[in-house]
């Protein structure tokens, strides 16, 4: 079949590395696609967060499946369009969506299917917002309501921060979740959906603050990890049952069935798992860890979801060994980033042997690669075990050289020690209410 795959990121240039190793798949491309994926497969230059746009390519390309990766296009409704057209979607209709797009709207789902979560309300106003910090307390949990291209979280212990932070989002018109913070480790758990029946990934870890010791501001993702040989036995169904079940169930129910993969971004908490956000489309940089574990034909499994047929596939295999991905970020990210600056050493980073290198803000200009966003690349590593994947995935990196880069040191480190464990066990579940009295923020 021929693929088209949406997108311009390091999410994006994993599927389609993951789409070209199924001999079942003939063809892929990309759109706008980056200087890593351009190197792999055609990308067209085009409004990705264009319906009418997308739809004409993918009828021009005479697309089997279209793949959408970022949040953007979702929210504008190409899905819908291309659903309209007749051409299978891997990709959730602009009203289901709304999971990601609005993070009150996932509260109100969570609280009718019944799914452990943080307790919250949602603010549109300074007092508001302050008697819900004050009804928490430290360290203080605000979201953006909307899309913040994974930047909308402050976790702090500074009233006076977490309030600016409300009220610059009420500044621009919207509003805020402000919810009790939760203690434990996180885990990012990707569901494939066909509407009705659900298919996991195998679960990840990933790390959003932009420094070592998860110091600093939040970002999109500075590394990921998989497997997680600390997580409890029967987490991933557990999940299942309790959490992305029952929100396709829900969905389903309310007339907008989600089709596509649900992120479940989730805390264990010494009080048992919860719910910290649901994103409607892959993480990054989990993406370019999971994958890379990935043993199972890509292409087949996301026609199926698309086509409502996942019942008929079998669960997914995958490698026993590790895989670790170390993002490199530019200078000043994540708030200006500096680009344009010229990337070099790619070539011996990924001819290096258990190495891959995932693009995602860069270009081409004058025949080089150079930068063009916040977060530059990811460096995956695959070893026997963590502490090796972390080995390769640390010298790929070592060997990549880019002014002002930035990156962490010590993704997946205390795993690889040995050092994480999950307090607790299993608890009842605690529906979500968007209008009571927990989390940090994840924002893949």
């Amino acid at each position: 079949m021929k693929v088209l795959v949406i997108g311009p990121g390091g999410r994006e240039h994993a599927l389609v590395r993951a789409l070209l190793a199924d001999p079942f798949v003939r063809e892929v491309h990309s759109a706008p696609g980056n200087a890593g994926i351009a190197a792999m497969v055609a990308t067209h230059d085009v409004d990705v967060d264009d319906p009418a746009v997308v739809t004409a390519l993918a009828q021009r390309l005479r697309s089997d499946l279209v793949v959408i990766g970022p949040e953007a296009p979702l929210a504008a409704g190409v899905a819908d369009a291309l659903r309209d057209a007749g051409i299978p979607v891997f990709g959730p209709s602009r009203a289901a969506a709304q999971l990601e797009a609005s993070k009150a709207f996932a509260k109100q789902i969570m609280a009718s299917a019944g799914v452990p979560t943080a307790m919250a309300v949602v603010a549109t106003t300074t007092g508001q917002a302050e008697e819900a910090l004050r009804t928490f307390g430290a360290p203080y949990v605000v979201k953006d309501d909307g899309l913040a291209a994974g930047k909308g979280v402050v976790v702090t212990g500074d009233h006076a921060e977490a309030l600016a932070h409300a009220e610059a989002c009420f500044a621009v018109g919207g509003s805020v979740v402000i919810e009790e913070y939760l203690d434990g480790p996180e885990v990012s758990l990707f569901v494939l959906s066909d509407g009705r029946n659900v298919l996991p990934l195998a679960p990840a870890q990933d790390f959003k603050r932009i420094r070592d010791d998860d110091t600093g501001p939040n970002t999109g993702g500075m590394g990921a990890y998989s497997p997680l040989d600390w997580a409890p036995a029967g987490l991933v169904d557990q999940v299942i049952e309790r959490v992305a079940q029952p929100v396709i169930d829900e969905m389903a129910h309310r007339g907008t069935p989600f089709t596509g993969v649900l992120y479940c971004g989730l805390a264990l908490t010494s009080r048992g798992m919860r719910v910290i956000e649901f994103n409607a489309r892959f993480g990054d940089p989990e993406t370019q860890a999971v994958l890379a574990r990935l043993r199972t034909p890509l292409g087949g499994v996301l026609l199926a979801a698309a086509q409502g047929g996942l019942d008929r596939i079998e669960p997914l295999t995958w490698s026993r060994r590790s895989a670790v991905a170390v993002v490199l970020a530019s200078e000043n990210y994540p708030s200006t980033p500096v680009t344009g600056g010229r990337i070099r050493g790619l070539g011996k980073a990924e001819r290096t042997e258990d190495v891959q290198v995932f693009h995602a803000g860069t270009a081409l200009v004058d025949g080089k690669v150079v930068s063009s966003g916040g977060r530059v690349l990811a460096v995956v590593g695959l070893g026997e075990d963590l502490g090796a994947a972390r080995g390769k995935a640390y010298e790929g990196m070592s060997l990549i050289g880019l002014n002002g880069g930035q990156f962490r040191t010590d993704i997946a480190l205390k795993a690889s020690r040995g050092e994480i464990g999950v307090a607790g066990g299993p608890s009842a579940p605690v529906a979500a209410s968007p209008t009571s009295p927990a989390s940090r923020g994840a924002d893949a």
